[in-house]
């Protein structure tokens, strides 16, 4: 991460997560019962330790889904957005719900539609498999992709930045969560 990077990381107060191609690969199964997805726990870990150093955490989907809605739940995010069509639109309702600024704001993409809430995040980030559009708008590019620890590395990065990172293994190692 860049040091300039790292300096706006400090002061994130909120994570906003696309959910395909961001915490999935992109791929969607369709079956009888509905869509299935694939997500890296990993990442499901770090949203906890996200939530245990006090960043609030929403997902941003155009897509509506049972398995979004389950992990979403499963993550304990503070607001999940299904059914956007317009995610700048819609993350701006999200950070008024959550009370954050903007500048304090996180977004996480991977594709065109993803284009205008980048743009409304004062810290924009693509995942490594972004297309090229979304890479050149971001801030910073994981190494990597969607589904593959992208949102953990996200976590993790602001975490380190905020100088919460130690504290939280250490409470892990500890056996205090």
């Amino acid at each position: 991460m860049k040091s300039s990077v790292k300096k706006h990381a400090a002061g994130i107060e909120a994570i906003v997560f696309d959910v395909d191609g961001v915490l999935t690969g992109g791929e969607i199964i369709h079956s009888p019962d509905g869509e299935w997805k694939i997500f890296d726990v990993q990442d499901g870990q770090g949203f906890a330790m996200a939530r245990l150093a006090g960043l609030k955490t929403a997902l941003l989907t155009g897509r509506r889904s049972a398995a979004v809605r389950r992990r979403a739940a499963e993550l304990k995010v503070d607001v999940l957005v299904d059914g956007s069509r317009d995610k700048g639109v819609a993350l701006d309702a999200i950070l008024v719900k959550l009370g954050v600024a903007p500048a304090k704001a996180c977004y996480v993409g991977d594709d065109l539609p993803d284009l205008p809430a980048l743009r409304s995040a004062g810290l924009p980030v693509a995942v490594a498999n972004a297309v090229p559009e979304v890479r050149a708008a971001a801030a910073w590019v994981t190494k990597a992709c969607g589904g593959k620890g992208a949102a953990r590395e996200v976590i993790e990065g602001i975490l380190k930045a905020k100088g919460a990172w130690k504290a939280l293994v250490n409470r892990y190692r500890r056996s205090e969560v």
